[in-house]
């Protein structure tokens, strides 16, 4: 196959992007040479195609409202391919960043709208291996760049807790699906707390492993150095289960350290907490956005571990409070470079790539810019004066402050083996109008991610666990741990959950029953 050639204006515009001015005897020379270049992508090209395949045959459907009733599914399906393992007979919905072979896949946004992958996900192959059934794709927010549930292309995400309420997000179709008993279980991607934040919005559990942990490989990037995937499920239990399937190196992930380790997360679940350490952050509670009751509710959660023998005491990390800045600069600089001008997989690194997926969303992301939402669209234009005004410096300074961050939980983990905060500041507030003004649509996208961000720069497991309710709405405690210790982590989220007892459901409340039926 021939690759496209450029025309005389494409090398003018070529050359004006790395500042040369070439007469036009010049261009037509370079003309020359540069069609001679590319005859090694024709080559590529060629060999390429002996190593692609088609897409299997996998029936899915897009549901009516009646059916969706939270906009919580793009499409539904029921994909299984064994029996036997550990998660025979349980439902899994894939947040739809994460790809399902033959199944569409939006990640949110107009801009991917009408890909059909033809791999699946390490996941998602994982997950099927144990047995699972996959029930469909949860909607996510556009391009997975907010935490709430608004920004989707098809429409918001409804908290089923009250359907007037944000789910939160990204991942806010994954934890809809589950707290309101659609699923049992779902697979959530996590940059900047997407996991964590729609479970503690939704009154469920929410794992972001330790990164690395859990190969990203086939779902689509924001920025490689914070990418991550997890489980949303209803118990610890579940969660520990989930991450046992999906954990460990692909070999095709360059997330991945070569000498990664795998738990047994389940079966140290029961070992008990008499003893632990606990350290309640002083720097996670009382942000200028944090409703005093949730605090109150989750140093209250956090001092029942003493009921089970642990020893919990307040610690002080000021670094908080800058992890945050060091996140934000990574994200936006790192996310314009690699999820919007890198068509969502960047180059210069090892790994498994969805050239298919680069080449779709590359024309996408063009003709459908208008349609991004305000986040993206913020973006954008900030990462783009970060990569080019800026030459990418503010990004390298914050790279270069990472361990700095990461030293300063480790200090703390030295003398505490978890740590604890509030998941999000405040509980889930009501949907904006379709016409809100653009500082409270970004406000509100992403005005929560104070405490959860830090973690997706640093790497640490983090685990949201429903801690109580506040004006009848779910309340999430963040418990985090030594990287690659996500079983102490899970084990004391267990811990939690048994001193708490059971958590009321989404199900049981009187407007999600007025409102929806959840089958």
């Amino acid at each position: 196959m021939t690759v496209i050639r450029p025309n005389d204006d494409a090398i003018s515009s070529a050359a004006a992007h790395y500042g040369l001015h070439l007469d036009a005897a010049t261009r037509q020379e370079l003309a020359g040479l540069v069609d001679s270049a590319l005859g090694s992508y024709d080559v590529v090209d060629d060999l390429y195609a002996d190593e692609s395949f088609s897409a299997p045959s996998r029936d899915h459907a897009t549901p009516d409202a009646s059916d969706n009733p939270l906009g919580a599914w793009y499409v539904t399906t029921s994909i299984s391919t064994a029996t036997g393992g550990p998660l025979t007979g349980r439902r899994v919905a894939i947040k739809d960043n994460v790809t399902v072979a033959g199944v569409p896949m939006m990640n949110g946004s107009r801009s991917l709208e009408g890909f059909v992958p033809t791999r699946d996900a390490t996941v998602v192959t994982r997950l099927l291996d144990a047995g699972v059934t996959v029930a469909g794709k949860a909607v996510c927010e556009d391009l997975c760049f907010s935490g709430s549930s608004f920004t989707p292309a098809t429409g918001p995400v409804r908290n089923p807790w009250n359907p007037d309420r944000e789910a939160g997000g990204s991942s806010g179709g994954s934890a809809a699906l589950v707290a309101g008993g659609v699923v049992d279980f779902a697979i959530g991607g996590d940059q900047g707390g997407s996991i964590r934040i729609p479970a503690a919005f939704c009154g469920v559990v929410g794992h972001k492993p330790t990164f690395g942990l859990v190969p990203y490989t086939g779902a689509f990037p924001i920025e490689r150095t914070v990418d991550h995937l997890g489980p949303i499920t209803r118990t610890v239990e579940d969660a520990a289960l989930l991450l046992s399937v999906i954990a460990g190196r692909d070999g095709h992930d360059p997330r991945q350290p070569d000498n990664l380790m795998v738990d047994d997360y389940v079966s140290t679940l029961d070992s008990g907490i008499d003893g632990l350490r606990i350290g309640v952050v002083s720097q996670g509670f009382g942000h200028a956005v944090s409703q005093p009751e949730v605090d109150e509710a989750v140093r209250g959660a956090a001092h029942r571990f003493t009921e089970a023998g642990a020893v919990v005491d307040e610690v002080s990390i000021p670094w908080h409070l800058h992890a945050f800045h060091v996140w934000n600069v990574i994200a936006t600089d790192g996310g314009a470079y690699q999820m919007l001008d890198g068509n969502g997989y960047g180059l210069n690194a090892d790994g498994l790539y969805d050239p298919e997926l680069m080449a779709y969303f590359a024309q996408g992301r063009i003709q459908h810019a208008d349609a991004l939402s305000e986040t993206v669209k913020l973006v954008a234009l900030c990462g783009h004066h970060g990569v080019t005004a800026l030459g990418g410096s503010s990004y390298g300074k914050a790279r270069n402050l990472v361990p700095r961050a990461r030293a300063a939980y480790d200090a703390a983990l030295e003398n505490y083996d978890v740590l604890v905060m509030p998941t999000l500041p405040y509980v889930a507030s009501e949907l904006p109008a379709q016409d809100v003004d653009r500082v409270t649509y970004v406000t509100k996208a992403l005005g929560m991610i104070a405490n959860t961000a830090p973690f997706d720069v640093t790497g640490h497991p983090a685990l949201s666990v429903p801690a109580g309710l506040v004006n009848g709405l779910p309340v999430g405690m963040m418990i985090i741990g030594k990287r690659f210790d996500d079983a102490t982590v899970l084990r004391a989220g267990h811990a939690f959950e048994q001193i708490r007892g059971a958590f009321p459901t989404a199900t049981d409340q009187p407007a999600t029953a007025a409102h929806l039926s959840l089958a």
